[in-house]
């Protein structure tokens, strides 16, 4: 089974972004459809504070009657920030996320913040690990010469 190491191999160095506690909701959100994200890290002095979500924009200002534009991030965050290290491995991953109700984790080695994963990266590196699987088993039973051709010694 890959692990978190893997797939952030896999997609590439990306851009982790990020906000400020003190920033504004309407910045969060606007950041957020700018970059075609579902979460932004809340960070202060190199350290996470936080995680905002579309979630926690729907449950605290939507639904709460509050604005975007005047409420802060460190108002509305999930101050409570879930993550997995690079030998975390992909299957344990989906469960956390799944048993968290959470679709974004920080990934962190020592404290180092090496990536974010969301629940689609998670879902679609296992379907993608599984076809291989399949392919590579089909393969097999399909094969008419599943072995090497061992000659008769006696001829």
């Amino acid at each position: 089974m890959k692990t978190i190491k893997e797939l952030l191999e896999y997609k590439g160095q990306e851009t982790v972004h990020t906000i400020e506690p003190d920033d504004t909701v309407f910045v969060a959100v606007t950041r957020m459809v700018e970059m075609n994200i579902g979460a932004l890290l809340v960070t202060e002095d190199a350290g996470i504070k936080g995680i905002i979500s579309e979630r926690d924009y729907l449950r605290f200002i939507t639904v709460k009657g509050r604005t975007a534009r005047d409420t802060p991030v460190k108002e509305v965050m999930t101050r409570k920030v879930i993550y997995v290290t690079p030998d975390t491995e992909l299957n344990e991953v989906m469960t956390i996320m799944t048993a968290e109700r959470i679709r974004h984790m920080p990934v962190l080695r020592e404290g180092e913040l090496l990536g974010i994963v969301s629940i689609g990266d998670v879902v679609k590196q296992i379907s993608q690990d599984q076809e291989v699987q399949i392919r590579t088993l089909e393969e097999y039973i399909n094969d008419p010469y599943p072995g090497p051709i061992v000659k008769d010694p006696a001829n």
